[in-house]
């Protein structure tokens, strides 16, 4: 009983400054920006090694200087002393921001009527004031890419930061054309269909992605030349694509699917990127000779055929890693992409390795979508986007201590610690029997 009376303290010791931080009653604590200088802490940089007593100031919404003996002149000093600063991690696949309620349909904008419209933005939909937003980023995720789905070419993604009251202030510099590629095999295991329907079924979808393709090279190629076109959105959209303007993203899973497009992508002369991809460590090499970047996951799923080990999902990303392939992980959720941190820490402790896992939620996204510059790193000029931590975030009790976008401060609270405030010590209370 002492043990579990022990237990209970150091987790209310534990929870202390996550709650500190926490919206007082009456009070609204706001994301501020200002300059900030976290003090004494253990550095992870992601690519440039780990620096232990070091200091990173953030100004103007950058990283301006690392390192040991930096004035704090002008700055808000916070002791980080005995704590670790990493980049702000990055969902490479999410819906979050187009889904509130994903039973209400009115609160659900991922899907648009029809099977071609790559120019449905979901950027525009994205609810800047989603509750997942806030509970997202208090787990140490700042950047998230919201995809739309359904339909052949359902829409383009963006890539938004956790901090913003507008779409366009979330916007984080990349969008990209979304494919689902032609299934060969079965929807599920309710598809009832013989398999020459499915066969029929998978000619016709390619053929008709062909014929979709082959009006955006006609639409592209008359615009170059200067032609009057009438409106046609969807065509102006995909002819980006052809243009190197926007990559495609290609939500591709089984193996001989993902064969399947690796040939079809060949001769096409665009930016492509895979995702999905739960399949690829059966065509690994063929992934990595391609030279054709993955978005995987999610990692903590069920394996996709029967004969299958149990934790075939959780090796997936780091048998392609170990292949050569770059690897980027998401969670292809809307509500949980808070628990992006422990998709990468399986895939981490199955095969991936620790330092290869955080390049995945970091470094390697930024490098996939062209922005590398601005994210996935703790460098001098990059994008003030960091969180500080009790401990490896990839850890169930690591505490995120202070968490940074843009520059801007970002307050603990969600709904999540007001629920857990309110009913911590109700009172009245409960009378136990």
């Amino acid at each position: 009983m002492k043990r579990l009376i022990k237990t209970f303290c150091a987790t209310l010791l534990a929870l202390l400054p996550v709650v500190a931080m926490a919206q007082i009653d009456g009070e609204f604590v706001k994301p501020r920006t200002g300059k900030f200088l976290l003090k004494n802490a253990t550095v992870v940089t992601i690519t440039k090694g780990t620096l232990s007593n070091t200091s990173v100031l953030l100004e103007n919404g950058k990283i301006a200087q690392i390192g040991t003996n930096i004035s704090s002149d002008g700055a808000e000093v916070i002791d980080c002393t005995g704590l670790f600063i990493y980049p702000g991690m990055i969902d490479s696949g999410t819906r979050l921001g187009l889904v509130e309620v994903s039973s209400v349909p009115e609160t659900v904008d991922y899907q648009e009527i029809g099977n071609v419209t790559p120019n449905m933005q979901a950027l525009t939909a994205v609810n800047p004031n989603a509750e997942a937003v806030g509970i997202t980023r208090v787990s140490g995720v700042t950047t998230v890419l919201t995809s739309p789905n359904g339909g052949l070419f359902p829409g383009t993604a963006a890539l938004i930061n956790l901090n913003g009251y507008t779409p366009d202030q979330m916007y984080g510099g990349f969008k990209g054309v979304v494919m689902n590629f032609p299934a060969s095999g079965r929807r599920g295991r309710f598809d009832r269909r013989s398999d020459d329907d499915i066969k029929k079924d998978s000619e016709k979808a390619i053929k008709e992605a062909n014929s979709i393709w082959e009006n955006a090279l006609k639409y592209h190629e008359l615009k170059t030349a200067g032609a009057e076109l009438q409106y046609y959105p969807e065509m102006d959209q995909l002819a980006k694509v052809i243009a190197g303007e926007l990559p495609l993203l290609i939500e591709v899973n089984t193996a001989s699917d993902i064969q399947n497009a690796i040939k079809w992508v060949a001769d096409k002369k665009v930016k492509v990127i895979f995702t999905g991809v739960s399949e690829g460590w059966r065509v690994a090499e063929e992934l990595a000779k391609a030279k054709i970047p993955v978005i995987t996951g999610p990692v903590q799923a069920l394996p996709t055929r029967q004969s299958d080990r149990y934790d075939t999902p959780y090796a997936n990303a780091g048998k392609m890693a170990k292949a050569g392939v770059k690897v980027a992980l998401r969670t292809d959720d809307e509500d949980n992409v808070r628990n992006l941190p422990f998709h990468a820490a399986f895939a981490a402790a199955y095969g991936m390795g620790k330092e290869e896992a955080w390049k995945a939620v970091t470094i390697n996204p930024a490098e996939i979508f062209g922005i590398a510059d601005q994210y996935g790193s703790v460098e001098v000029g990059k994008r003030a986007n960091l969180i500080v931590s009790t401990e490896d975030p990839f850890e169930t009790r690591a505490q995120i201590m202070h968490v940074f976008i843009d520059g801007y401060r970002i307050p603990l609270s969600n709904r999540h610690i007001r629920l857990y405030q309110e009913f911590l010590e109700r009172s009245p209370g409960l009378k136990s029997n």
